[in-house]
């Protein structure tokens, strides 16, 4: 049975304090400001902080309006947190006015955090009288909370609590059921915290439940490791890597007299200087569409990976908009290789709402913003990789590693799923903040839900080489100007779960699961009652 609401729950203001600071810890523990570490425990407690909370409210109609209102605290600080390098962005590189960037960071993140509002009142309205059905009834709402947030409206699950976990014990999931599957998990872990009493010490029942959970999480653990041992293999040799970080100053990457001759002379001075198998520069490191180059600057920088020279055989991959200001620009990576007809291109898909497409209704935002080449077209899902020594490379732009599932569509055939991924961003346009480790994080999810290494290069960070594991093998210091020197080994192999599942269905399965089970939850609490 669950605790009846506390006589000593916190009253007056402390509630609303408690979830606003459980929102804050949340945030920090996706990436602990300073050592940029996820802390795995800090996100479990936090969460457990808040259902503690929503325990301590009196259940039914009575309870749900303040249920609500303390998830939507809580998640607004969370997402405030998370992502406040927004009003970087808005404000020191956008022109907007100060007051009006924190304000539109305050309504994004107080706009999604209604997810869980919705979640937490449904939580407290239902109520189911079993301690274990409580716990899956709200890992299943968090679960469609979280959901929610990263597929409605173009979807933002930046900070999902799953990230939190890449070094913790529930990784072993990511495989099977990625970051959103992990979340569930962390989330039914939670409840159980909040709902832990003293005298469940003396409870046999009690003890079974964790030695039951405890021998469950070994057998996993050491099944995962022997799948990513058995699952896939190393696909042709090493690569040799020369991954670019231009440190271009956001506000004068795209400025004629300043950025765009800086950057035009440094890449193309190492483009064609490096000696790697494998180029990479990132997102828009030429910063110009192509007919606003010099006449035969793309073709110079180029060659030598196009024509090959003597035993020397190199692959390029190169951030720079294509098409044109007239019939529309896409935002591009295009590929060099000895031996090809075309260039290899990809087009960004996942598109940034206000900084890379308009959103109905929203232009006169837009025009508030100096934000250049912002109304890209947009590129499909499941684009095919580059062929190059064995290998076959899947770049993908920015923030598109947010979205594990669009990712997995290239892996539905497993004879062309690619072998290494490439992340090419510029996270330049939120200065010297936290987004740099937590993309990192968001990466290193990927590279396990999908067991492929990920490279990662950006214009100012963080310019890295991830293995399949998940681990960062090489990273290139921050906000300065160079070229990580790394190997990557490419794998192939058979497909993870994950990859399998989201690559053909998306995340329906996920968003079936929840509901069914919510759905089952909330009928046996209401049986319960009765």
């Amino acid at each position: 049975m669950l605790p009846p609401p506390s006589l000593h729950a916190p009253r007056g203001a402390a509630p609303w304090l408690l979830a606003a600071g459980a929102g804050l810890a949340q945030a920090a523990s996706l990436a602990l400001p300073g050592s940029g570490r996820p802390l795995w425990w800090l996100q479990i407690a936090s969460l457990a902080l808040l259902a503690r909370l929503l325990l301590a409210l009196p259940a039914g109609r009575a309870g749900a309006w303040r249920a609500g209102l303390l998830g939507w605290l809580f998640a607004t600080a969370w997402l405030c947190g998370t992502f406040w390098w927004l009003f970087i962005s808005m404000h020191t590189y956008g022109g907007l006015a100060a007051p009006l960037a924190a304000l539109a960071v305050l309504g994004l993140a107080a706009f999604l955090g209604s997810y869980y509002a919705v979640a937490c009142a449904c939580f407290r309205a239902v109520a189911p009288m079993g301690r274990w059905h409580a716990a899956m009834l709200f890992a299943a709402l968090w679960l469609l909370a979280e959901l929610a947030r990263g597929q409605w409206w173009t979807g933002f699950p930046w900070g999902a609590g799953g990230y939190a976990h890449v070094d913790g014990p529930l990784a072993v999931l990511a495989r099977s059921v990625g970051v959103y599957g992990i979340g569930f998990a962390a989330a039914l872990a939670a409840l159980g915290l909040a709902q832990w009493r003293v005298r469940d010490l003396r409870s046999l029942r009690w003890w079974a439940g964790v030695v039951a959970i405890a021998v469950a999480w070994g057998l996993l653990a050491v099944q995962r490791q022997a799948a990513v041992k058995d699952a896939g293999h190393d696909a042709g040799a090493p690569l040799s890597l020369a991954l670019l970080q231009g440190n271009i100053p956001q506000d004068e990457k795209f400025q004629p007299g300043s950025g765009v001759p800086l950057a035009l002379a440094w890449y193309g001075e190492q483009l064609r200087a490096a000696d790697a198998q494998l180029v990479v520069a990132p997102e828009t490191a030429i910063p110009l569409l192509p007919s606003q180059l010099t006449p035969g600057y793309l073709d110079s920088v180029t060659r030598r990976y196009r024509e090959g020279s003597g035993d020397s055989v190199q692959a390029l991959l190169l951030g720079m908009p294509m098409g044109s200001l007239e019939a529309g620009y896409t935002n591009s990576v295009l590929g060099f290789a000895p031996g090809q007809a075309q260039p290899y291109r990809y087009d960004k898909h996942h598109l940034v709402p206000f900084g890379e497409f308009i959103p109905p209704l929203f232009r006169w935002f837009t025009e508030m913003l100096n934000i250049p080449l912002g109304d890209f077209a947009r590129g499909g899902v499941g684009q095919p990789s580059l062929a190059f020594a064995g290998q076959r490379l899947a770049p993908n732009i920015c923030y598109e590693d947010l979205f594990g599932e669009e990712l997995a569509a290239r892996f539905t055939d497993p004879a062309q799923a690619p072998t290494v991924l490439v992340n090419a961003s510029n996270i330049g346009w939120f200065g010297d903040s936290i987004a740099i480790d937590q993309h990192l994080a968001i990466s290193r999810l990927r590279a396990l839900e999908l067991e492929r290494p990920m490279l990662r290069a950006t214009n100012t960070g963080a310019t890295a080489v991830i293995d399949h594991r998940g681990r960062v093998t090489d990273r290139l210091a921050p906000h300065t100007r160079g070229v990580l020197r790394a190997e990557v080994q490419g794998r192939s192999g058979p497909v993870t779960p994950y990859a399998w599942w989201s690559g053909r269905l998306g995340l329906a399965p996920l968003w079936l699961g929840g509901l069914a089970l919510a759905l089952l939850m909330a009928w046996r609490g209401r049986r319960a009652r009765l």
